[in-house]
């Protein structure tokens, strides 16, 4: 199955910081902005377009329960993850399951743009965070 880089997901402490970094100085230009509470995510999103590349820019909604928080506790600011179209994420993970690659477990979820996602556990990647997402609408 074909995978492309998607976009890179960058945990910030500060947001309005990093979205003025990213369009005065990289020229970016923000998609969108917005706030999820959802368990598993509680985090300020700017989605942030640089010629055609997508950084989301992370800022956690809640010190204590958001996976954000927990990241840059834990290791700082900065990468969170990386992100991978696929055609089909339900075949995508079939893929991972065979390789005997697991999955976080309740990461699997459908974005506010119709993204739906989920997050291979870092365990078997190495440390990296990876995201594999589809757009199964567009």
């Amino acid at each position: 199955m074909e995978k492309h880089l998607d976009h890179i997901g960058v945990a910030v402490r500060n947001i309005e910081e990093s979205i003025h970094f990213y369009e005065n100085v990289l020229g970016a230009t923000m998609i969108d902005r917005y706030r999820s509470e959802a368990i598993g995510v509680e985090s300020e999103i700017a989605i942030m377009d640089v010629n055609g590349f997508r950084t989301e820019l992370l800022m956690p909604t809640n010190n204590t329960t958001s996976p954000i928080a927990r990241f840059i506790k834990q290791k700082g600011k900065g990468v969170h993850h990386v992100a991978y179209q696929v055609d089909d994420l339900d075949e995508a993970i079939k893929e991972l399951e065979e390789n005997g690659i697991r999955i976080l477990e309740g990461s699997l979820r459908t974005n506010k743009h119709g993204r739906r996602l989920i997050y291979v556990n870092p365990a078997d990647t190495e440390g990296t965070i990876v995201e594999y997402c589809d757009y199964p609408n567009q």
